[in-house]
Formats: C-alpha cells, structure tokens, sequence
C-alpha cells in the first residue's frame, strides 16, 4: 500500500470516528488501529466499514478498527498526523442541532462506560495489561523468528556457512535481551519508571548470576526468563511508589530509584529468579507432556476453544505462555494448533457463502474478509459473519478443533514443532515454522492442518450450519441501508 493510499485511509477513517477533537488516544496492535474516543455516538460504525480497507471494528475498552498486518502500522502514522494537523487548525463550526457541547460529552461518556463495565472485570483488565507488556514485542519476535529459520535453512542445506553465525547473531540478539524489554514493558504498563523496570529485569540476563547460590543451586544467567522479569519490574514498581510516600521530595532523585533496584534486584536475586524458573520449567514440561501423550485430544481442545477464549478476550492469557515456550526451546509448540481456529472459520464462512446465494450483502462481506482469514487475521469473519449468525461460530469451532486434532496427533506421533514467533497464523505461519523433523515434514503436516480445519468447518457449517427457518430469513438481499457487517455490534464480550 502506498503511502498516499494509507493517507486517504487514514483521511477516510478520520472524520467517521468524530474528527480530530474526539480522538483522545491512538494506538496499534497487530491488526487494529486502537482509538480512544470523547463521544462514542459521534462513530459511523456503518460507514466505516464500509471504507475501503477497513475488514471491520470492534468495541472493547478503546475502539479497535481493524485494518490488518502491516497496514495498520503504515495507516496509524498517516492518521495520528490527521489527528494533530485538524487540532491545530481552525474550530469547525458547530453542529447543526441544539444540543450543547456538554450533553454529547456525557452521553459519549455515559455510553463509553456502559460498554466498558461489561467487559471490565479484574480478570480481564489484567490479562489486558499483561497483553500491552508482550504485544510491542511483537514485530522483533516475528523478524528475529523468520531470520532464524532462514538460518536454520541454510545451515541444514550448508549454503553460505560465512553468514550463518551472522545471522545467528542476529536472530539471537533480541532473544538473549527479551526480559529486559519485558521489565521496561511492565514498569511502564503498571505506572512506574520503565527504566528502573528494565534495570531490575537486566539482572536476570546477566551473566554474574551465575556466581550466586540460591535456596541450595547456582543461579543460571536467563533463569526464570520473561516470567520473572515481569516478576520483578512488578516488584520494582511497588517498591518505588512505596519509596515516593515517604521519601523526601530533596533526596527522590537518589534514594528513590537506589532503593527500587536495591531492593528488587535482591528479591529477583534470591527469589524470584528460582520461582520463575520453577514455573518457566513446569510450562515447558507440561506443554511437551501434554502434546507427546494426548496429542489428538489435546489438539482438538485447544483448536475448537481458541475462538470462544479470543471472543472473550481471555486468548491474552496465553501470551506469556508462548514468549516463554519460545525463551526456552525456540519455538512455541501450541500456536500452530491454535491457529487451526482460524482454518475453521474460513471454511464455515465459505460455506455461508455457498448456502445463501441471494444475500448479496453477507456474500460482499465475506469475500472482503477471507484474504485477510487466509493469513489468519480473524475478527472480521468472526465479528461480521459467523458470531452473528450463531450456529455457524459453532460449526466454526468444530472445524478448528478437527484441525488441531490433526496436528496434535502428529506431535505424539513424535513430529513435534511449532512457531519461533506469536501473532501471524493461517498461511503467514509458515515462515515462522520449526521444530525437530524435516521442515518439508513440518510446513506439510502444518498445510495438512489447515486443509483438515477448512474443510470440517466448511462441512459441518454447510450440513448443519443453519436451520430451515435461519435460511428462510437469511436467503435474501437484506436492505441496502443496512450494512451486511452490522450485526457485529451485538457481541459485546469481546
């Protein structure tokens, strides 16, 4: 996408989400463009999606617009400067009705809270904030994850053996450091100084510890990993609010952050590193045990829930999961059985396709939509076509859960692998295979998976998908002014 191209997305998306003065926060994920909004009810929610790039919206504690991988990162700095261009210039003239300015802020409010008290339980809100610790991260896990493929590559083909440690070094690089970046992470998420986060969480990576005894064993340089980094910035943030309450304001500059890296670094030190290490060390035992010897049934679990945990938002509880399976062995063994999910909704939404030919307007969405379901970005079927119908989302699942079985069955058939990276699924998964078999064994078995998932979902959709009734209903061109994608709005457990 060029850049003029992102501009006129951005310069699309702008004025539909209330202009420049109703955009509190931008932000960006993987696939999303994250607004924060003064008033919710100044959004054309139907008009968006009707932009040309936009694969759908959704509503959570910002206001998610989802673009895709790679655009988004491209659209997000064209609209944030939109967004500062359209401050700085002239005020627009007043709407042209009688309520006044203060109204529409507390009905946007009343509205924006409303949504967010659904969805803001404690469980929740944390397993946001341990997301927005792990996703920055994100694009490096991915670079450094297909750099270390190719390296793998030319290393067993032993082609050009003068780049192979250089390349080495470079997919390495970031691994070696991650935890650093997880404590700077982690302070910043939990409102303390991000600095002081990564400096406490750099002591688990160093390579001194290794002349530390702790509860009776020598500490090793990395012990504990990204769990306890996190661990330990968490400490050091408490720490460090605790030292502002009493320290004085003359002797903060020094005491403060001495204290916070003092005292934290001892308990990373002389606890937590052996802790996290302990845990870290159960993670990957329990995930290898689990797909060595209840492959097919673990795989068919883990593939038929992923798409009610990622409707629900409790899929953010598996990212520490995956970057610590990935610290350990290079590869997290449970993202290729996860992404079967998506597999299933791409065939269950094909299979709408097919079983209502005369709704043209669902028909529109999900040919917009399947490019992006092939590469594994999902919200878009998942929001605007299978959730909403209900049984499809069902039969959507199942197919996920035949391609999970799948794969699972191969990892206790002892062709364990998995991906050096999280975020991409579907067919961008594929760069970022590995694992201990052939790589031709592994990328087949992973297609083979995919193959397995569309067709279940396409299947099961198909034959049992719909009811007499729901056909009926859905087999007709539904009116024009209503969006093919609006049904997207009743979930609200996203």
């Amino acid at each position: 996408m060029s850049t003029d191209k992102n501009r006129a997305t951005a310069a699309a998306i702008l004025p539909l989400v209330g202009g420049p003065d109703n955009v509190t926060s931008i932000a960006h994920c993987m696939t999303r463009l994250r607004i924060g909004l003064s008033d919710r009810s100044l959004v054309d929610d139907a008009a968006l999606r009707a932009v040309p790039g936009v694969l759908g919206v959704v509503e959570d504690d910002t206001y998610q617009i989802v673009l895709g991988p790679g655009t988004v990162a491209r659209v997000t700095p064209e609209f944030e400067a939109l967004v500062e261009e359209g401050r700085s210039a002239a005020p627009a003239a007043p709407a042209p009705h009688a309520v006044t300015a203060e109204e529409l802020q507390a009905q946007g409010a009343a509205l924006k809270e409303a949504r967010k008290a659904r969805n803001a339980t404690p469980f929740k809100l944390l397993l946001r904030r341990i997301a927005n610790i792990f996703v920055p991260l994100i694009p490096a896990l991915i670079g450094c994850g297909i750099i270390a493929g190719l390296n793998g590559l030319l290393t067993n083909l032993g082609w050009l053996p003068a780049v192979v440690p250089a390349l080495a070094a470079i997919a390495s690089g970031f691994m070696s450091l991650i935890a650093v970046f997880v404590g700077y992470n982690t302070a910043r998420e939990f409102g303390g100084t991000p600095i002081l986060g990564g400096a406490v969480a750099a002591i688990i990576v160093f390579p001194g510890v290794a002349k530390i005894d702790a509860f009776g064993q020598q500490l090793s340089p990395g012990q504990g990993g990204v769990l306890g980094a996190l661990a330990a910035a968490l400490l050091a943030v408490y720490v460090e609010k605790w030292c502002r309450t009493w320290v004085p304001e003359a002797l903060d500059v020094l005491v403060t952050p001495t204290l916070t890296v003092l005292i934290s670094g001892l308990v990373t030190l002389y606890g937590l590193m052996f802790l996290a290490g302990e845990a870290s060390a159960a993670i990957g035992t329990f995930a290898d045990r689990l797909l060595a010897t209840g492959g097919a049934f673990a795989g068919l679990v883990l593939g038929g829930l992923f798409l009610p945990l990622v409707m629900l938002g409790l899929h953010q509880a598996l990212i520490p999961i995956h970057t610590t399976l990935i610290e350990q062995s290079g590869y997290t063994v449970l993202l290729p059985i996860l992404a079967m999910a998506g597999a299933g909704q791409v065939g269950a939404a094909i299979a709408v396709y097919c079983r209502l030919p005369r709704n043209g307007s669902l028909r529109t969405t999900i040919k917009s939509a399947l490019p992006a379901g092939f590469l594994g970005v999902g919200e878009p079927l998942i929001y605007g076509v299978s959730l909403p119908l209900g049984r499809p989302f069902v039969t959507a699942c199942v197919g996920g859960a035949a391609g999970g079985a799948f794969v699972g069955l191969f990892n206790q058939l002892g062709v364990a692998f998995g991906s050096t990276a999280i975020g991409p699924s579907g067919w961008a998964l594929f760069p970022l295979l590995d694992g201990k078999s052939n790589p031709g064994v592994t990328i087949a078995i992973y297609a083979g998976g995919l193959a397995v998932g569309y067709l279940v979902g396409f299947a099961a959709t198909y034959f049992f998908g719909f009811t007499r009734r729901m056909l009926t209903d859905l087999n007709t061109d539904p009116d024009p002014a209503a969006p093919a994608s609006e049904p997207s709005k009743e979930p609200a457990l996203a």
